[in-house]
Formats: C-alpha cells, sequence, structure tokens
C-alpha cells in the first residue's frame, strides 16, 4: 500500500506501455484476417436455408442444424469481439466504428435465416424433442436449451413473425449506440479550474476521479460543471432513452409478455417478486442506509452533508493510491482463499496481456470482461486512476473472468454464458474478499476505518444505488407501457424525486442537489433493460457466499468453483441454490444487513476509541 504513488496518465495510447495494453491478436492477427473471417461468415449464412422444412425430420436433422448455427455463432463472436474491442481502444476511430456496424448487420442477417428453426422445433412434440436428445449424443449439449425453448414456447412466434423480429433488430440498438458515441466521443466535456491552479477537462473517467477529491470547492465545482453540462442536452438524451424504452415496449408485446419485466426476466426463468421484493426490502431498511450517511457526516465533519461530498475520502489524510503493480499483488493474496488454481489463471491474465490498463484519449469510459469469446480468454477494460476504486474495480473484474474463463473451459459453447442474473456474484465476491483481506493485514486505526468505509461505499453503490436505478428503470418502463411521453425533462423530475427518497432529503440526512436531475444521463445501463438490479441481488448472493468459503469449509470453496464452472447448464436461481444460497427466501439480504451494521458498530467504535 502507498499513500503517495503517483499513476501515470496518457493522452497518447502509444505512450502507453506495451505491458499495460491488451493483446488482441489470439482473437485476430490482423484487420485482414479479421475481413476474411467475415467473408467466410457471409458465404456461410447462406447455407442455414438447407435445414429448412427438414429440421425435425430426424434426430440426425436437428443435431446437424443447431451443431451448423451454433458453429456460425460462435465465429460472430469472435468477429464482434474483435471489432468491439478495437473500438474501446478509441472510439474516434472511424474504421472500428464501421466494422462494428458491418457485425451488426451479420447478426440480423444471421437471426433472420435461422428464424425458421425454433418455430419448427416447437411444431413438434414435447415426446419427440425429448426423444431426440436421447437418440442424437451431440444433441446432449443442447439439452438445457431445447428444454427452455419449450418453457418458453407461448412466446415463440411464426416463422415469418420471427423473421421481422430478426430484421427489427437492425434498428433495436439505434438508441443505446447514439448514446455510446455521443456521451463517449461526441460531447462536450467541461473544463474545470481546481484549486491547485491546475485545469481538467471532465471526461467520463475524470469526472468519476475528481468527484473524490478530498477540498470539498473541487467536487463541488466538478458536479455542478459536469452536471450543468449534461443538462444542455437534456432533450437530446431524454430522446435516446425514451427511444431505448419503446424498443422495450415493442419486444415484450411482439413476444405475448404482459410488460416489459416479465419479458426481460423470463429468458433466465427468474420471478418478477425477486425484482419487486429487492426494491420493498430496501425501502424497509433505508434507516441502515441512512445510518450510514450520517456516519460520513459525522467522519467528514461536515454540517450539511451533499450528494457531492459523497464520493469524498472518509478518512483525512489516508488517499489511499496503488501502483499497478501493488494493486495486483495485493489482488492476488486477496484471492488466496479460492485456490491456487484460481490464482494462477490471475496471474496468467496479468501476465499475459488480457487487460487493458490505462485511460487514454478516446478510450471508452468504465471497465467491463468481455468473455464473450469461447476458444481464446477474456479481455478486461479499465481506466485506472491509482485509487482504492480501481484496485476493487480490477478484482471486480476478474471475478467476471474467471467466471467465463471457467464456463468456457468446463462447458460446451451452447452451456458457456451465464445468466446476468449471477454474472455479478463471482465480481461482488471477489470484491468481499479484497476488503476482508485488507482489514486482516492493516492495524492502523484511520486507515481501518478507510477500508470499512469502502465496504460501506460498496455497499451504498452495489446494494442501495443500483436498488435506486432499478426503481428508475421500472418506473419509467411502465409509464411507457402506458403510452405517456417521456420528455428529458420529465425524466429528470422522476430522478430527482426518487433520488431525494433514498436519500433522506426532506429528512436532512443528505441534501440532493437540483443539478443531480440529470444524473441519469450519464448512467449507460438504462439503456441494457433491467440489468441493473442484479448489481443488487448478486451482492447479497455474493456475502452469503463469501462468509462460507471464508470459513474454509473445502465443500463450500468446491461448490462455489463448480457454481463459476456451470455457465448456463441450469437456471441462475438452481444454480446458486446448488452454491449454498438460496435467492427466493429473504435471509441473504438480512445477512448483508446484518454485516453493514457490524461495519457501521466497528466503525463508530474506532471513532469513540480515537
Amino acid at each position: 500500500m502507498s499513500t503517495s504513488t503517483k499513476t501515470p496518465t496518457f493522452d497518447s495510447r502509444l505512450d502507453i506501455p506495451t505491458e499495460y495494453k491488451w493483446d488482441l491478436t489470439p482473437i485476430f492477427e490482423t484487420v485482414q484476417d479479421w475481413e476474411e473471417s467475415k467473408k467466410e461468415i457471409k458465404k456461410d449464412l447462406k447455407d442455414i436455408s438447407q435445414f429448412k422444412g427438414k429440421v425435425m425430420n430426424s434426430p440426425k436433422n436437428l443435431g446437424d442444424t443447431l451443431t451448423f448455427t451454433t458453429a456460425l455463432q460462435e465465429k460472430l463472436r469472435k468477429l464482434s469481439c474483435y471489432a468491439s474491442l478495437s473500438s474501446d481502444e478509441d472510439m474516434r476511430v472511424s474504421q472500428y466504428q464501421g466494422m462494428k456496424q458491418e457485425v451488426s448487420q451479420i447478426y440480423s442477417a444471421f437471426a433472420a435465416a435461422a428464424s425458421y428453426i425454433e418455430p419448427e422445433i416447437l411444431d413438434a412434440d414435447v415426446t419427440t424433442i425429448r426423444q431426440y436428445i436421447q437418440e442424437d449424443e451431440r444433441l446432449r449439449d443442447f439439452d438445457f436449451y431445447l428444454e427452455d425453448l419449450i418453457r418458453q414456447r407461448r412466446h415463440k412466434r411464426s416463422d415469418e413473425v420471427e423473421k421481422v423480429i430478426a430484421q427489427a433488430s437492425l434498428m433495436a440498438g439505434n438508441a443505446s449506440s447514439i448514446y455510446s458515441i455521443f456521451s463517449n466521443a461526441d460531447f462536450p466535456y467541461p473544463e474545470v479550474t481546481l484549486s491547485d491552479g491546475n485545469t481538467v477537462t471532465l471526461n467520463n473517467a475524470n469526472f468519476a476521479l475528481y468527484r473524490t477529491s478530498p477540498v470539498r470547492d473541487d467536487r463541488k465545482k466538478v458536479f455542478e460543471s459536469f452536471m450543468t453540462t449534461l443538462s444542455g442536452f437534456e432533450r437530446t438524451f431524454g430522446t435516446q432513452l425514451y427511444g431505448n424504452l419503446k424498443k422495450d415496449v415493442f419486444y415484450s408485446r411482439v413476444r405475448n409478455y404482459n410488460n416489459t419485466l416479465e419479458s426481460s426476466l423470463d429468458e433466465d426463468h427468474i420471478p418478477e417478486e425477486v425484482y419487486h421484493n429487492l426494491i420493498s426490502n430496501v425501502q424497509k431498511n433505508l434507516s441502515t442506509f441512512h445510518r450510514y450517511l450520517r456516519l460520513r457526516k459525522r467522519m467528514m465533519g461536515l454540517d450539511k452533508l451533499h450528494y457531492f461530498d459523497l464520493y469524498a475520502p472518509l478518512v483525512d489524510n489516508v488517499d489511499l493510491k496503488y501502483s499497478v503493480d501493488e494493486a495486483q499483488e495485493i489482488v492476488l493474496k486477496s484471492l488466496a482463499p479460492l485456490g491456487q488454481d484460481y490464482v494462477n489463471v490471475v496471474e496468467k491474465s496479468f501476465e499475459d496481456r488480457w487487460i487493458d490498463m490505462y485511460p487514454n484519449k478516446g478510450k471508452r469510459s468504465g471497465a467491463y470482461s468481455n468473455g464473450a469469446i469461447y476458444d481464446t480468454h477474456p479481455y478486461i477494460l479499465m481506466n485506472y486512476n491509482g485509487k482504492y476504486d480501481d484496485v476493487s474495480t480490477l478484482t471486480h473484474e476478474l471475478g467476471h473472468t474467471m467466471h467465463s474463463y471457467l464456463s468456457n473451459k468446463k462447458q460446451p459453447f451452447a452451456k458457456a454464458d451465464y445468466s446476468i442474473f449471477v454474472a455479478e456474484v463471482a465480481s461482488t465476491l471477489n470484491e468481499e474478499l479484497l476488503n476482508d483481506y485488507l482489514l486482516d493485514t492493516i492495524t492502523d486505526p484511520q486507515v481501518r476505518l478507510s477500508i470499512l468505509g469502502n465496504y460501506l461505499e460498496g455497499a451504498k453503490g452495489t446494494l442501495f444505488r443500483q436498488t435506486q436505478f432499478a426503481e428508475y428503470e421500472l418506473l419509467i418502463h411502465q409509464i411507457t407501457e402506458k403510452g405517456e411521453s417521456l420528455t428529458g425533462e420529465k425524466l429528470s423530475e422522476l430522478y430527482l424525486d426518487l433520488v431525494r427518497k433514498y436519500y433522506g432529503h426532506q429528512e436532512e440526512v443528505c441534501h440532493v442537489d437540483e443539478n443531480i436531475r440529470m444524473e441519469w444521463a450519464y448512467i449507460p445501463h438504462f439503456y441494457y433493460d433491467y440489468y441493473v438490479y442484479q448489481y443488487a441481488t448478486s451482492f447479497t448472493a455474493s456475502q452469503a457466499l463469501a462468509e462460507k468459503v471464508l470459513s474454509g469449509d473445502p465443500n463450500a470453496l468446491e461448490r462455489y468453483l463448480t457454481f463459476l464452472s456451470s455457465g448456463g447448464s441450469e437456471y441462475p436461481v438452481r444454480l446458486l441454490k446448488k452454491a449454498g444460497v438460496d435467492m427466493t427466501e429473504s435471509r441473504p439480504f438480512q445477512l448483508t444487513i446484518q454485516k453493514i451494521n457490524r461495519i457501521m458498530d466497528e466503525m463508530e467504535e474506532i471513532l469513540a476509541d480515537g
């Protein structure tokens, strides 16, 4: 650990040392190789029609159909990932934007060409489908897919309608794509002059960095400048998001769902009650969240806590900073409870350039892990700034990476993709192990306060904030479903009201300034179709699983690693139950609330002794 490590900054990607940039050559050596693969895929697309009218004539025909189309999907994944990863290095490069658009068109053509397959399968009776699975060994890889297809039978449409739905996908991603390009590449990021005299451009990465400033006037200025600039495009952002909402409504209705929530959750067989119960449980426990906010106010020595204070360091003079090498060493040590094999793969990810570490001009903001390429390895995008949060983000994304790596290794391609519902379990469990490791190794009261505070920040951001996002997302979908309009101004009003409810604005727990009304325009996840609630459910699941793993029970570790290796071979709720956590019960949520309160108890004890 260091409190003075200086993190390098790079305007040009060319200045970043090679070892800190990902290596995409395992996917394709060159863009020309990508072009050759694209030509082959386009040629293969024409051969999909060979199975039309014959899919269910025999077990062999069904096996041939699914084997051929799945192999084509695997090739398409590589094509898509290479274009996407290359584009994210610098989103100003039009060549890669064009490649992404080409892939989108090929995906649409593939979906249209293969649209007859599922209707033909569903025209057969259930007994025949199950008999075929037993008679052709290749179909064992598709047994879960076929059983799930039977379950969703009433939501599958005729061949002709399926073709129209597939063709509509060409337009479906427009709102999200426009938002991504505008917010990452074309948005006129404001500049602010900080108290030290430095002038900085508040792109997304710098906004995330400088809102953590220990200087209150600076973070207030950062928030005001960034949110004010967003507000200048309220109508544009509103039109984009409303377009995305209407897309969700279209798909839910054409698939015969009662609403967009049911449509989104049904893919993984998640009951709507899981979503509604999360919101209800969080609302019932806002007093715990408000306890944290009051503790933050006390620790910061403020008369009045503002929303712009929520990202500042909790403890004075403990500005935890880590070089990339220090971060990697800490992460490796913290993951030791998951076994040496797990740690060895993480170490390999550092050595073999699976990670694009530093920010550069034009690079996509934020962080993610892309594990969609089945026959190579996952890739991680970071925008590392040297903060403790960046170390936490690194181990978070490594959790995703290990989940994808193990699933790809242990499952056939048809079962390797795991559900979004469980996607955040491995990542948040890694964060839990990081916090536990640091608390075991640090005795300094002020630093412990900082680490404990970071855990609470995680709870704030993952459980309470994401549930607030989930409630907002549900609300704006419901309004759209009623046929009502949603302007940028209306979206802002709804957002501000909800934030003020969660943060106790009326009770003077935390003052939410008027400019926070535009924060919704900063959140890309609102384009992901009911994604965010799963951060919160995964957080509670990971707390319960981490407790079992850290207990030293080898059976618990084995069950967890089996869970990571299971991919999409079963419905997510059932996979978690096998790992030891029942998400249909309230116990995981209650365990999480209890831990949050225990953390605050310890922090208050340290403050009392201080």
